[in-house]
């Protein structure tokens, strides 16, 4: 098995709506913000050569919206999915699967692109399977005043049209073991209905891409929710379950949203678990 870190844009978010409840004088000293309150976020895909398969966790933004759309998300630096697939030798077409953690714009909007005349919308990934879970597929399908702006038919009813959906078999706890991809996944509610949380096991160690559980190493102190969070007390169970698992098996945790820290482990402390080591993916990978 190979891995490799996939960097699909840069974007910024208000700092305030990524910390919720938390004073800017607490949060901005590991997310320094802007003039504007932005701080800056990653949106850092994973992608795992394993046999035959090739499979993509996330795609960003993509790069269909309109101009407006983008200016509200600020975007910068030059990376693109196609740059970064193509600097390990590979295609957007040599992609057998698309596994998204949830249906949230900035982890799937790269999922569909403009077909070749811009009359309409087609896979960006032709040969590959797109992956979600029926639960979150219906959530998003169908979705709730809140989360409605970050759940855009461009990027849902193309998948389903083309024949290349399909669902990640659910079981009646939050982790599957071994699913349909080869890894294990946890599930978590908090952020949105049944997120998914891979956890891939490589060489000797567990590599967990993080998603929206923890956007940033910021996010370490259980009550650092996001505002979009649709049931921020759930999430706070989720993360201290999750990272009490994480300190305790030595979890290397693969930063989707984090402009700065690519990968961190974490460790126990009297204030809860918190940062221990960061490490750049070259380190951890190669």
């Amino acid at each position: 098995m190979n891995l490799y870190p996939i960097e699909s844009g840069n974007f910024k978010l208000d700092g305030g709506a990524m910390f919720g409840v938390v004073p800017k004088v607490l949060w901005e000293k590991t997310n320094p913000a802007d003039a504007n309150n932005m701080i800056d976020l990653a949106a850092r895909c994973l992608l795992i050569e394993d046999g035959k398969r090739l499979i993509l966790i996330d795609t960003g933004m993509g790069n269909k919206q309109s101009y407006k759309f983008f200016g509200y998300y600020h975007l910068w630096g030059n990376h693109s999915i196609e740059k970064s697939l193509a600097s390990y030798g590979f295609h957007k077409n040599d992609v057998t699967d698309v596994f998204m953690t949830h249906l949230h714009f900035d982890h799937c909007g790269g999922s569909i692109q403009w077909n070749k005349d811009k009359t309409g919308y087609e896979p960006a990934f032709k040969n590959a399977t797109f992956w979600t879970n029926k639960n979150h597929w219906q959530w998003a399908t169908q979705p709730n005043r809140r989360e409605k702006a970050s759940f855009l038919k461009e990027n849902l009813l193309p998948m389903e049209d083309s024949g290349q959906l399909d669902f990640v078999q659910l079981n009646n706890t939050d982790f599957i073991k071994s699913s349909e991809l080869g890894f294990d996944i946890f599930l978590a509610d908090g952020h949105t209905e049944k997120q998914m949380i891979p956890l891939i096991h490589y060489k000797d160690k567990t590599i967990a891409f993080m998603a929206d559980l923890l956007p940033t190493a910021g996010h370490l102190p259980i009550p650092y929710v996001m505002g979009y969070d649709t049931r921020p007390l759930l999430t706070l169970n989720e993360k201290e379950k999750f990272l009490n698992l994480a300190a305790n098996k030595n979890y290397y945790l693969f930063m989707e949203h984090d402009a700065h820290n690519e990968i961190i482990t974490v460790q126990h402390t009297d204030k809860g678990v918190r940062l221990k080591n960061t490490f750049k993916t070259t380190e951890i990978f190669n």
